[in-house]
């Protein structure tokens, strides 16, 4: 069995596996990482690997104190992947986005595919059919754009994400859910659109935090799943085993 651990910027996910099916799913903070690992690994006692993708500021010794429990994967730019790399800055390109890519790429085969994982931050990556990472786009996510409205202003509130009751906002809150909401759905379309000028037709993938939220107010079609990352680790494990 195997267990993957995505570090977030605000969350930890995790999955357990047996082979290529995850029977179990978590969701923890940084503070509770260690009792959660410890209660996953008591639970599930054949676990024999952890493999880790971390954008986050968890530091390595925490998981390395584990390392007499179980074998540890930290993913890094110097596993094998299954796409040419065609960022300008390829050590820069975050980790999760490799992952990503790869799960796509061993998932749709021989297909254009935009990896879209609305998290903390919104990403956007394409991998064209011929196996290729041609990059994408970074751009705020859906909390940090209502962070910033109250941060940096004097009297906006601070909400937690809900669907406009209505794209005309009638009152300041709804102005904000209006703007949020509707602003990353119509950019998310947007890029789409951008996209589908050169390209006839390709795959969209739906990831993050946000992805089931935002899937029923785009109008593309998506496959939304809110876990391709951890199942996207799973599989960048089993093909650098090969």
């Amino acid at each position: 069995m195997l267990l993957t651990i995505d570090v977030g910027n605000t969350r930890i996910k995790a999955a357990v596996f047996e082979h290529s099916k995850a029977v179990a799913y978590f969701v923890f903070t940084k503070e509770e990482l260690l009792n959660q690992v410890h209660f996953i690994l008591n639970k599930f006692q054949k676990i024999e690997n952890l493999v880790i993708a971390s954008v986050g500021t968890v530091e390595k010794e925490l998981f390395l104190s584990l390392k007499d429990t179980v074998k540890i994967h930290f993913i890094t730019h110097e596993n094998k992947f299954p796409f040419t790399n065609l960022y300008t800055t390829p050590t820069t390109l975050g980790i999760d986005r490799m992952v990503l890519a790869l799960g796509a790429v061993i998932k749709y085969p021989r297909q254009n595919r935009l990896v879209i994982d609305a998290g903390t931050c919104i990403t956007y990556d394409f991998i064209d059919k011929n196996d290729a990472y041609l990059g994408g786009a970074i751009s705020p996510g859906i909390r940090l754009r209502y962070e910033s409205l109250n941060h940096y202003t004097a009297k906006l509130p601070l909400l937690t994400k809900a669907k406009p009751e209505n794209f005309i906002g009638n009152s300041t809150e709804q102005s904000i859910h209006s703007g949020v909401v509707n602003g990353v759905a119509l950019e998310i379309d947007g890029f789409v659109e951008f996209y589908k000028i050169q390209y006839a037709k390709f795959i969209i993938i739906l990831t993050g935090g946000d992805a089931d939220f935002l899937a029923v107010q785009l109008k593309n079609t998506i496959f939304a799943n809110s876990n391709f990352l951890l199942e996207s680790l799973n599989q960048t494990f089993q093909y650098n085993q090969k």
